[in-house]
């Protein structure tokens, strides 16, 4: 009878499997755009710093700095959360997403804007860049109206804000628009950490109960209202507010720091020190406070604003941002949530890079350019490392031969 059966359960398998179509690198949003994001991170960042110490010269049309916030902030952070977020819709709603021919012209889309931005006249990089947000957005707000998932709508909110300060930068650069462009890459840094406040809210707390048995972390909604409420208007206060009232922020931001502290302390960071997966996100959401931190202090002139940018940027969306899309492309790829040494390296290389870029200057100063090279040698590295570990697994199928 065994011999019988085996067949039987094989052809009642292949019944029930799905029938897979097209490349498998179009099969879900979060296959193309986390790869193309982190070969911007392991590109463009040694490329500034080469050109910031004078080691090379830049030929672009833009000022190098804008370009580097620029790129860092939509070609990707933001382009992680778009991949992020048209895989994680269709698990919400249960509804398809971008894919196939559609998620290919979108990708196309994202990466026409990148080579234009360092060999097309600006015009041509700004409408190209500026299309990609509102379109997924539009995309991702349909598929969360049909099935009714309110929840989440806020999000697309943020994504259309993005949108918006994106299409402020470029005109600002231009010209059409009287604006400093850095005033515009704040508002868009300030919308992704709002971002990763809220998401990490869900996630973290959510991500920490479920490898430890009998742990409760249940967020009180209103005191959580509250840390996100001050945590927007600290945000609004440094990118709106005019010269002259940085006491006003400084006081906001104080206050955010402590609220977010408080927030972690109750996510019980230190019970995840064995679980690598875990604590790269509690890692760099400690960066959160730390950056509100600096905020409040270069308000009173005591450290220069970008401290806390990198804070921001580097440690907790850069950390976020290796944590995410490390645990989410194993789980829409069949493996298991167990980070691996080579992601273990890159979570240590990502924070590394944190330290070196915010800390190790504020310390000593006099090793400000030694600080910015191993700190820029330290980021590309490990999304070099993801880049090799992850590329043939979103290249391909399935490990359990499951759609997605």
């Amino acid at each position: 009878m065994k011999p019988l059966s085996t067949p039987v359960m094989s052809a009642a398998s292949a019944a029930a499997a799905p029938t897979l179509q097209g490349m498998p690198l179009l099969r879900l949003g979060f296959r193309p755009f986390y790869l193309g994001a982190a070969l911007v991170a392991c590109l463009a960042v040694p490329l500034w710093i080469a050109s910031l110490l004078g080691w090379v010269v830049l030929d672009l049309p833009v000022a190098p700095l804008l370009w580097h916030a620029h790129e860092m902030l939509f070609g990707f952070a933001a382009t992680v959360i778009i991949g992020f977020l048209l895989t994680a819709v269709k698990a919400w709603t249960g509804l398809a997403t971008p894919r196939g021919a559609l998620l290919g012209a979108l990708a196309l889309l994202w990466l026409a804007a990148r080579v234009a931005a360092v060999v097309a006249p600006y015009a041509i990089y700004a409408v190209l860049d500026v299309v990609l947000l509102p379109v997924v957005a539009g995309f991702l707000l349909a598929v969360l109206l049909r099935a009714r998932n309110r929840r989440n709508l806020p999000l697309m909110g943020v994504l259309v804000l993005l949108s918006v300060a994106n299409g402020a930068f470029h005109l600002a650069v231009l010209g059409v628009l009287n604006l400093p462009p850095i005033q515009a890459l704040y508002a868009g840094l300030a919308l992704i950490v709002m971002i990763e406040c809220v998401m990490a809210g869900r996630v973290v707390p959510a991500f920490t109960m479920s490898v430890n048995p009998g742990l409760k972390l249940q967020a009180q909604r209103p005191l959580e209202l509250v840390v996100l409420t001050v945590t927007a208007l600290a945000l609004a206060s440094w990118v709106c507010a005019p010269v002259g009232v940085g006491a006003v922020t400084a006081v906001l931001a104080g206050l955010a720091a402590l609220l977010h502290g408080w927030r972690m302390w109750r996510w019980k960071p230190w019970i995840t020190r064995n679980r690598p997966i875990l604590w790269i996100l509690h890692a760099s959401y400690a960066w959160i406070p730390v950056g509100f931190v600096l905020l409040a202090l270069a308000q009173l002139g005591a450290v220069a604003v970008s401290a806390a940018v990198h804070a921001f940027a580097v440690g907790a969306t850069g950390g976020l941002i290796v944590g995410m899309i490390t645990r989410t492309a194993r789980g829409h790829t069949g493996r298991p949530l167990q980070a691996g040494r080579l992601e273990v390296l890159a979570y240590g290389l990502v924070m590394g890079a944190a330290v070196l870029r915010v800390l190790l200057p504020l310390a000593a100063p006099q090793w400000y350019a030694a600080a910015l090279v191993l700190a820029a040698l330290a980021w590309a590295t490990a999304f070099a490392v993801y880049l090799g570990l992850y590329t043939p697994w979103l290249t391909q199928t399935r490990l359990d031969g499951k759609d997605g």
